[in-house]
């Protein structure tokens, strides 16, 4: 009777994942993908008037621009404790609910703090979506996990792209910064209906593939006892105890140094240079512009070399090009700066591959991807404070630039120690056995 009983349930899940439409399914994905940055750099192109209307000190403009890392790996830590006990299809909707909430809530915050406990609700929510996107299109779209990451990374680089280049078109006709702020909350808004859509028409799909997807990135359970440290069973803590697991949170943690740390100030250091509002919106906007094809671009093909190590590298040192360009010629060679500055940004579609190429299983990424995005966030959180306390100090940017551009070495030394072909459940199977201990 059991047996039927559950071959019944396979039956009509099989059945009800064929009345799921694919479009709808990678609506919810892309909608999803979308919202998880523009709320992060709109601010950047109005910071001048935010400071102004809202008296910021210079310690809460760093502040703001530290926020969104470290409430990326503070909350990015937890989601995968939430995916469990919430269920993925409502932290799905969870997540691009608070984005909404936060970022309308914001643009009327009525002074300085407000509007960051606010940007912080907002990037909470971003945060979750950072770690539940993988698992999306892991449980939906397991046939297809390279396309539709590929789709997912060039969404999300579109929204940085929008964000850039029309916060302050929209601020202008408006007359307030706080309508250039407030469309990309109406945006998130229009991005959780079709997730609510699909869980309200299919929610027996969701729950099995959640079950589906449980079973395969928790830890192994085992009558009476648990395995740590087993392939099955690969944990947080496990990746935590291996040399694989810390490289590639430094290798990420770097990049996310720079591309927050670009998010944050380089429209203001544009600003500085003598660019109008507007015209130093475009140039981030070029340089995310850049960034969407190779979004596409980079992962394939690092995926088709053997040894990545030089494309990184190569990568990594237009930094110190682009950055010290920007310090002697931020105006004559405004443009050239910011397509090098793009290009280089393409060092994220290539961590996020990297992590996929250093686990061989589902609970393996999940774990690798988990340490490296919760660790590698928290210490990027030195980037976007540490320019603003340099330039606070210097008063110029030249420093802050000179400091970004060091550290490309870094990141060319990790990058080359991740282009081994070294897997993260070898390295843990091959570490001193784990205890196992009788509950």
């Amino acid at each position: 009777m059991g047996t039927n009983t559950r071959e019944g349930d396979a039956r009509r899940s099989v059945h009800l994942l064929r009345r799921v439409p694919l479009g709808a399914g990678i609506t919810c994905i892309i909608m999803l993908a979308f919202n998880l940055r523009p709320g992060v750099v709109s601010a950047g192109p109005v910071l001048e008037e935010l400071e102004s209307d809202l008296s910021l000190t210079p310690v809460l403009v760093s502040a703001l621009t530290t926020l969104p890392v470290l409430c990326f790996g503070l909350v990015g830590a937890l989601t995968p404790w939430l995916e469990v006990r919430v269920g993925l299809r409502n932290l799905t909707v969870l997540a691009g609910s608070v984005i909404a909430a936060g970022l309308l809530a914001r643009s009327a915050a009525p002074n300085g703090l407000s509007f960051l406990v606010l940007s912080a609700v907002a990037f909470a929510g971003m945060a979750i979506g950072n770690v539940i996107l993988p698992s999306l299109v892991n449980v939906h779209f397991a046939s297809r996990v390279g396309k539709v990451t590929s789709i997912y990374t060039t969404v999300l680089a579109g929204g940085i792209l929008a964000a850039s280049v029309l916060t302050v078109p929209v601020a202008t006709l408006a007359g307030s910064w706080r309508w250039g702020l407030a469309l990309w909350g109406a945006v998130a808004c229009i991005g959780v209906l079709p997730v609510a859509g699909l869980v309200r028409r299919v929610p027996h799909v969701w729950a099995a593939a959640h079950r589906r997807h449980l079973d395969a990135i928790q830890p192994a359970r085992k009558r009476g006892r648990r395995v740590r440290g087993t392939r099955s069973g690969l944990t947080f803590r496990a990746v935590a105890r291996t040399r694989l697991g810390w490289v590639m949170a430094l290798f990420f943690g770097l990049q996310s140094i720079q591309a927050f740390a670009g998010f944050g100030w380089l429209a203001q250091i544009y600003r500085d240079a003598g660019f109008s509002a507007s015209a130093a919106g475009m140039l981030l906007g070029v340089v995310t512009a850049t960034v969407v094809p190779l979004s596409l671009a980079m992962p394939l093909l690092v995926a088709r070399t053997g040894h990545p190590g030089p494309l990184v590298c190569a990568l990594a040192l237009l930094y110190p090009v682009a950055y010290i360009g920007l310090a002697v010629a931020p105006v004559s060679g405004a443009w050239l700066w910011a397509v090098l500055l793009g290009v280089a940004n393409a060092i994220f579609p290539v961590s996020l591959l990297l992590i996929g190429l250093r686990a061989r299983t589902e609970n393996g990424t999940a774990a690798l991807s988990g340490f490296t995005q919760s660790v590698g966030y928290l210490l990027s959180v030195v980037g976007p404070f540490g320019v603003g306390v340099l330039h606070t100090l210097t008063g110029a940017w030249t420093v802050p630039l000179f400091a970004l551009a060091a550290l490309a070495v870094p990141q060319c030394a990790t990058g080359l120690y991740l282009a081994r072909p070294v897997i993260i459940e070898d390295v843990v199977s091959a570490a001193p056995a784990a205890t196992v201990r009788q509950r």
